[in-house]
């Protein structure tokens, strides 16, 4: 199972600079990633960045419970800009970290797709980051954002996993797929 940007921890590290954020915001993400997990019963989950969001807080205690529980599933990281814990903290929860990129078969998965560089091979890569956003218009110049799966001919970016983050709209070319998160349903766009 791949996925991109948990920022898991972000709701404790503002409500640490007196932003009131709820926490049911983080429990709701993590329940949805058990939900995932026990309905595709992956062997590994691939995370291309940003599973953390900053120093280590309360959540980040929640989540070693939780790992205690799934030891079962190998994690595999892709540090994005955001997983600045220590290197200490990840072996400590059996997450393997990639710190560029990690290429299996011909699959290249990195964070940010603007830093491939030419010591990556011609694969197709799947990256986040980005949060991608599609605008969906509707009659009476109605319009409504969501978060998108975007699918171009040499890479993927996948949308933010966690609900707490905002969307950048995408404008998709030709010969491009999108699938818009649309509640609980998936819509192909293109």
């Amino acid at each position: 199972m791949i996925i991109s940007d948990l920022h898991f921890g972000k709701t404790g590290h503002f409500r640490k600079s007196g932003i009131a954020i709820p926490q049911s915001m983080y429990q709701e993400d993590l329940q949805r990633l058990v939900a995932q997990i026990q309905y595709f019963q992956p062997s590994q989950l691939i995370i291309v960045g940003d599973f953390f969001h900053s120093v280590a807080n309360k959540e980040l205690e929640l989540f070693r419970k939780w790992r205690a529980d799934l030891s079962g599933i190998h994690i595999h990281l892709i540090k994005g800009n955001h997983d600045i814990l220590d290197e200490e903290w990840y072996t400590s929860c059996s997450i393997e970290l990639s710190h560029e990129y990690k290429t299996l078969s011909r699959f290249t998965f990195i964070h940010n797709i603007t830093d491939i560089g030419p010591q990556v091979s011609t694969n197709y890569f799947f990256s986040g980051h980005l949060h991608p956003g599609i605008r969906m218009n509707g009659a009476g110049k109605q319009s409504l954002c969501f978060p998108c799966f975007y699918f171009g001919k040499e890479y993927a970016v996948l949308p933010a996993f966690s609900h707490f983050t905002g969307v950048a709209l995408i404008e998709p070319q030709r010969n491009e797929n999108v699938f818009a998160i649309v509640g609980k349903k998936l819509v192909q766009l293109q």
